[in-house]
């Protein structure tokens, strides 16, 4: 079955990969997974995790069994499965301005 799902360009690993824990240094995301591995992430990669403040960081939610990183002050969700892909923020350009200008004006820092 794993060789049918490589030729279909499929990653069994990306599929069942499930979050248990994530942490953040200056830099990077850490995302530990069920089986015991740990992906670190360039905060880069995601700029609203890259501008939020330390607090808003660390309130985070792990969703659909750990498929799924929520965080609700900042609108940012993550796919578990893109992590281990490499896929970073799909957000378009404008669609990231319209959001950081939303949150700045609702924030009070205009």
């Amino acid at each position: 079955m794993q060789r049918l799902s490589r030729e279909r360009g499929m990653n069994t690993l990306a599929i069942e990969a499930k979050a248990t824990n994530i942490s953040f240094d200056s830099s990077n995301m850490w995302v530990e997974l069920a089986d015991g591995r740990k992906l670190g992430v360039p905060l880069a990669y995601f700029p609203r995790l890259l501008h939020a403040t330390a607090r808003q960081r660390k309130n985070y939610t792990i969703s659909g069994g750990g498929i799924g990183l929520h965080w609700e002050g900042i609108d940012e969700d993550i796919s578990v499965r893109g992590l281990v892909m490499g896929v970073g923020d799909r957000t378009k350009p404008r669609e990231r301005r319209r959001a950081a200008s939303k949150k700045l004006h609702h924030s009070g820092r205009w």
